[in-house]
């Protein structure tokens, strides 16, 4: 396993109505690194938004899907997404305060 430092745990934030729903329940989706555990995931959240407090991490493998372009077979690339639920007592992330 590749040593994955904390700014590269976290690719970006996942923006879908489920996802903005579940926000009132001061649950945030991410996407992150194929490779990265459940204990990462933690310390990268609590260590780029200050303030908060992780209270679980679910994540998810996404496999990548059979695409064709003509006669030609592939697949895209796997993901790996995570939802983590932040404490009562924790601040809210900010990057998705405007949306």
């Amino acid at each position: 396993m590749a040593d994955i430092r904390y700014y590269d745990v976290i690719l970006k934030p996942v923006i879908t109505e489920k996802s903005m729903n579940a926000m009132a329940d001061r649950k945030y989706t991410f996407l992150v690194h194929p490779d990265a555990t459940k204990s990462q995931i933690k310390d990268a959240v609590e260590k780029m938004f200050a303030g908060t407090k992780v209270q679980t991490v679910n994540t998810m493998n996404l496999g990548g899907k059979n695409k064709r372009r003509g006669m030609v077979y592939g697949k895209t690339a796997k993901t790996k997404k995570a939802i983590v639920t932040l404490t009562a007592d924790s601040k809210d992330i900010e990057i998705f305060e405007g949306l």
